[in-house]
């Protein structure tokens, strides 16, 4: 029996090669609605007024940390989210996008501060989240390929919730694999492994 491949998510900055240190717990979707309970869904234009609040709050750090940056905030998929774009936002990404996945926790809480409900909130700044999925998707179908030819599961390395989802998403859209997120923060981490019959 040959043993779990353990494979690495492709480093695009120096600053990628440290894991992350104690991280905020955000969500992945799978669990979200055991942390976010969904007595009702809630409607565009409160999910909007949430994007607003949450907008109101990163231009107040912004103003704080004094950073420029455009702030987009809109609906997507059935959930909040604010962009921030902008030159030298990288400090607010920082490494594999720990301090982004910290304030996107401290934005959420500022929402729910103010609406009392909890949010799904997605906070992305420089475009930083939508190159992620790229090479999340492609060290996705990377293990995938491994698990087809050998047969064996593929342990990935240590991911954010976000990270993990993307994961999720590529592996479940194709046949005869699957996934499941095992470990605790902030050592969370998915296995690729084929489907029994």
């Amino acid at each position: 029996m040959r043993p779990v491949t353990d494979t690495s998510v492709p480093q695009t900055d120096q600053s990628l090669d440290d894991e992350l240190d104690a991280q905020p717990d955000a969500v992945e979707d799978e669990e979200e609605d055991d942390d976010v309970k969904e007595a009702e869904a809630p409607s565009d234009t409160d999910l909007f007024r949430q994007s607003e609040i949450a907008a109101d709050y990163v231009e107040g750090l912004l103003d704080i940390l004094d950073y420029d940056g455009d702030i987009d905030e809109l609906v997507s998929a059935g959930r909040p989210v604010v962009e921030v774009v902008g030159g030298r936002l990288q400090p607010l990404v920082g490494q594999r996008g720990a301090t982004l996945e910290a304030l996107q926790e401290l934005t959420r809480l500022a929402v729910f501060r103010q609406t009392g409900t909890p949010s799904r909130l997605l906070l992305d700044v420089g475009g930083y989240r939508a190159g992620r999925r790229k090479e999340l998707a492609a060290v996705a179908k990377n293990a995938v390929e491994k698990v087809k030819e050998y047969g064996e599961p593929v342990r990935l390395e240590a991911m954010s919730a976000f990270e993990r989802k993307c994961v999720h998403d590529v592996v479940n859209a194709l046949a005869g694999v699957e996934s499941e997120s095992e470990g605790v923060e902030p050592n969370r981490r998915i296995v690729v492994r084929p489907v029994a019959d």
